[in-house]
Parts: C-alpha cells; sequence; structure tokens
C-alpha cells in the first residue's frame, strides 16, 4: 500500500511544528476534551483512552488531562469543541482534507477561507476531494527493541492490511477502521507497545504537481498548521525531502 512516504513528510514534520510553536499540548487537550463527551471512564471510552495515551506520550501533564477530562464530560464548564473536516483544493489542483477541533465555526471557515486563499487554493464542498483519500486506522510501533516478523504476525491476527517497514525508525500499521482497537490490543497482547494510535487518511488518487506547486502545497500546510484551530492536514501528493529546502 502506499502512503508510508506521507507519513514521514506529514506527520514527522507536523509533530515537529507543533513542538516549536507549543500548540501540542493545546491540541491534545482539546482531543480528550471531544473523546470525553462520550464518557469519563477510559476503561469504557476507547477514544479517551486512546487520547490520554497520546497525551502521555507527549509528557500533557497529569493536571491537564484531567481538566481536560472534566471539561469534555461536563463535569465542569468549558468550551465546546467539535471536530470538523474540511475539504479544498491547493495549487496545482492538490486535494486537502484539513481536520481541525473548533468551538466556533463561523471563525474557523474564516481563517481556513483566508489560508487557502492567500496560498493559492480554495475551501470546496463537502465530497468534492474526499473520495480521494480512504479513513484508516494507524497504528506507529517504535522499531527498537522490536522483531519485524513477530510484530507482523501479531498486527495481521489483528486484522491488518498493512505493515509499512520502510520508516528508518518506526513501524506503520494501517487497519480498516474498524479494526483499529482490536489491532491495537493484538498488539500489545504480544508485548509490543505502540507510540502513537489514530484514525488518518490516505490518498488513493495522487497528484503529480510540478515542483513550484510542491513548494506552494507545503506552505499553504505550513500556513494552515498554523492556525490553533487545525488539527492536521492531509494532501494526495507525496512531497520528497529536498522540496522542504525550498520552502
Amino acid at each position: 500500500m502506499a502512503g508510508h512516504s506521507k507519513w514521514k513528510n506529514i506527520r514527522i514534520r507536523k509533530g515537529k511544528q507543533d513542538a516549536i510553536r507549543g500548540k501540542l499540548f493545546t491540541r491534545l487537550s482539546r482531543e480528550i476534551m471531544i473523546a470525553a463527551k462520550n464518557g469519563a471512564d477510559p476503561d469504557t471510552n476507547v477514544s479517551l483512552r486512546m487520547a490520554i495515551d497520546k497525551a502521555k506520550e507527549a509528557s500533557v501533564p497529569k493536571d491537564n488531562i484531567e481538566r481536560a477530562i472534566a471539561k469534555g464530560s461536563g463535569q465542569v464548564d468549558g468550551e465546546n469543541y467539535e471536530e470538523i473536516t474540511y475539504e479544498g483544493v491547493g495549487p496545482g489542483g492538490v486535494a486537502f482534507m484539513v481536520d481541525v477541533y473548533s468551538e466556533n465555526r463561523n471563525r474557523t471557515v474564516a481563517e481556513l477561507r483566508h489560508a487557502f486563499s492567500k496560498g493559492g487554493g480554495g475551501l470546496t464542498e463537502n465530497g468534492s476531494v474526499a473520495w480521494q483519500f480512504r479513513m484508516l486506522g494507524q497504528i506507529v510501533v517504535k522499531k527498537e527493541g522490536v522483531d519485524e516478523e513477530s510484530l507482523t504476525m501479531a498486527a495481521i491476527e489483528g486484522g491488518a492490511e498493512d505493515v509499512i517497514t520502510e520508516e528508518e525508525d518506526v513501524f506503520v500499521i494501517y487497519t480498516p477502521v474498524e479494526a483499529l482497537h482490536e489491532c491495537r490490543e493484538a498488539i500489545s497482547s504480544a508485548g509490543f507497545t505502540p507510540s502513537d494510535v489514530q484514525l488518518t487518511r490516505l490518498a488513493t488518487n495522487k497528484m503529480s504537481p510540478t515542483q513550484d506547486e510542491l513548494v506552494k502545497t507545503v506552505k499553504l500546510m505550513d500556513a494552515l498548521d498554523e492556525l490553533d484551530d487545525v488539527k492536521e492536514t492531509f494532501v494526495n501528493v507525496d512531497i520528497p525531502e529536498e522540496i522542504y529546502d525550498l520552502v
């Protein structure tokens, strides 16, 4: 399955940007708040458990996690965030899927529209580009001390569709959405510890823009990531490492 380069180019790059801008804690707290709407007990709320695990992995303080759970579950007053996906087209016709956490749709839409307009693209109607992506479960396991064959067998038994081994530091496992939790449990039961578990979008229809269009695409991605409400951005292109040196 194609797509491992997308994880490398966008997920890792995004992680670095979050750390630099100091927004990672905020985004993870919002994710916990949204998950906690379905219950404050991580033992019975799988989405909340995954959000908490991700926050702990990023060293989010315990007080921040507990406060986010309390706000999300209605135990204390707080912002009413919702998760929304917007679609757009960027330079060279590149398709964009933008996941956001917002408590004010009008503000969020205005900020997204401005970023797209300035970056040579525009927001589009729901469904206009979504068909070019497939929603999948994604589990990341660090390679250090991990036996590839054993991990692969455990993942397959848990319902995985593909195990990407070409990345330098991690294994990336893709599952059908409905098999994500079962696969995670199978991997954990086999003695492996995922460093990241989430739903992701992989492009099924890849574009081949020019170098200049790729540079503009990365600049637009950066502009979107600078917005407080943006959780993650997905595009239907593979971006070579050398493109980042031109931005």
